[in-house]
């Protein structure tokens, strides 16, 4: 079995990786494209094939897809970019290298999106069911972008497409719990936030690319969000005390509902909780 798999210098790509070359079994072979060769040094030292170029270029998804038979595709852009690169990578780019291959013959594609794509909460966790209400000023045209390239992927015919929704990723030295203050500083107290391990992102992702039969949306995330008091706490930082004195806007926001992927792929998290990774030093 080869797997192409892009975004592997990225947050979530460079965890993973390690991860799925590790658990390789006989035979099995694992392609990543990069833009920048350096950058993918130590995936090439552990047994990858290296494939230098730009998601964007056809030519160039020609051949990350010939003789694959599966694609993981982690590649995004997120926060802070402009509204056009989001578009370009999120939804043009994903549809292309799906569109790719679809013709090469690929006969599975694992496409990493986000929970983000559900918009407003509705009272209780959110479902793979729920209607899509993208939106807010915080992400831009990433949430559009994401549910937009969820949509045209599903509609290839002949290609097995699997969606995993992700939360707030953290852990082993991602600078993203820090940077979680730059908003839970402006919420409420007991304001939430849904999150996953990379370790358990890893795993969610691992069982869809090869669990028979898996097929559309899964939510993945872990059992327990933590509130902006929380998250200052973990981060060593006194929550200011104005915090108490805000109320939550939208308590079900982004917390995603995991029933899915536990009964159908056997999925438990390994982190249940962000103060289980800190115990275990995973931060």
């Amino acid at each position: 079995m080869l797997t192409l798999v892009t975004g592997t210098t990225g947050q979530v790509g460079r965890r993973f990786l390690p991860r799925l070359l590790a658990r390789r079994r006989p035979g099995d072979e694992v392609r990543v494209l990069v833009r920048d060769a350096a950058r993918a040094e130590p995936f090439v030292e552990l047994g990858a094939q290296l494939l230098v170029g730009d998601l964007r270029d056809e030519e160039t998804l020609d051949k990350a897809v010939a003789g694959a038979d599966a694609v993981v595709n982690i590649a995004a852009s997120f926060r802070w970019v402009p509204d056009e690169e989001a578009w370009a990578v999120n939804r043009d780019a994903a549809v292309a290298l799906g569109k790719a291959a679809q013709a090469a013959g690929v006969e599975r594609f694992v496409q990493v999106s986000t929970g983000v794509v559900y918009g407003t909460g509705r009272g209780r966790p959110l479902v793979e069911e729920d209607e899509i209400r993208p939106g807010g000023e915080l992400w831009g045209a990433y949430p559009e972008s994401k549910i937009a390239a969820e949509r045209e992927l599903t509609t290839l015919t002949g290609l097995d497409v699997r969606i995993a929704r992700l939360p707030f990723v953290y852990g082993e030295g991602d600078p993203h719990l820090a940077q979680s203050l730059r908003w839970a500083a402006h919420w409420a107290g007991a304001q939430r936030l849904q999150m996953a391990h990379h370790m358990d992102v890893a795993q969610g992702l691992l069982r869809l690319l090869w669990t028979p039969g898996a097929t559309g949306v899964y939510n993945l995330a872990d059992d327990a969000p933590v509130t902006a008091v929380e998250l200052h706490q973990l981060n060593g930082v006194e929550p200011p005390a104005e915090l108490q004195d805000r109320t939550d806007p939208d308590p079900w926001f982004g917390i995603m509902s995991t029933e899915r992927i536990r009964r159908e792929l056997g999925y438990r998290p390994i982190f249940p909780s962000v103060w289980n990774a800190r115990d275990a030093g995973a931060l």
